[in-house]
């Protein structure tokens, strides 16, 4: 991802977007299909972009059969940034390098940046004067504002369930039985039946 020539304005977009908590919850991710519905994907995509590394959820991946997948906010972000990216007509492999980009910022980072692209190239632009900039020079065709896809998915995920964000080792068992019994099954049968 490129950034257009510095036109040397102070002061960056970042400064005056507020990210709520609710943005910034650690403890709380999202499963494969909340984020889907969020980020306006398939789960084909969610599940081929999670394995050839493009969008890795961050609070917590799938470690084999019947695990789920735990997608932060900043990484349903990041689905609707590329989604739109495609829609665009931008390469995969483009795409992939402006997402190695976003991914060293944080999410109050993220939410000061309008992605400019005019199909081929990527831009990243962190003022309104640098947005003015690369449109006067031609280059942009396709502008993403990036806080306005936080307020977009903001509004979609308060109407859908979170997780808390276990690691999937410290998943706790389904009952205090077998818990107790150090999660041998056949030890918690055993007990039951000396319970009566």
């Amino acid at each position: 991802m490129q950034q257009p020539p510095d036109p040397g304005i102070p002061g960056h977009a970042a400064d005056t977007v507020s990210v709520s908590a609710f943005v910034n919850s650690d403890d709380v991710g999202y499963r494969g299909p909340t984020a889907c519905h969020a980020a306006g994907i398939s789960y084909r995509q969610l599940d081929y972009w999670a394995r050839t590394g493009l969008v890795v959820p961050s609070v917590r991946d799938a470690a084999g059969s019947g695990s789920q997948r735990l997608y932060s906010f900043r990484d349903i972000v990041v689905l609707k940034v590329v989604k739109r990216l495609l829609d665009a007509g931008v390469s995969l492999q483009n795409i992939r390098k402006a997402i190695e980009t976003l991914r060293s910022r944080g999410v109050a980072d993220l939410a000061g940046i309008t992605l400019i692209s005019d199909g081929t190239t990527v831009y990243e632009c962190r003022s309104p004067e640098e947005v003015v900039d690369l449109l006067q020079g031609g280059q942009g065709v396709f502008g993403i504002a990036i806080s306005g896809a936080f307020k977009e998915i903001e509004g979609t995920l308060s109407h859908l369930p979170a997780e808390a964000a276990t690691p999937a080792e410290e998943v706790p068992a389904h009952t205090d039985d077998f818990a107790q019994t150090g999660g041998d099954e056949l030890a918690m049968r055993r007990a039951r039946r000396r319970a009566g």
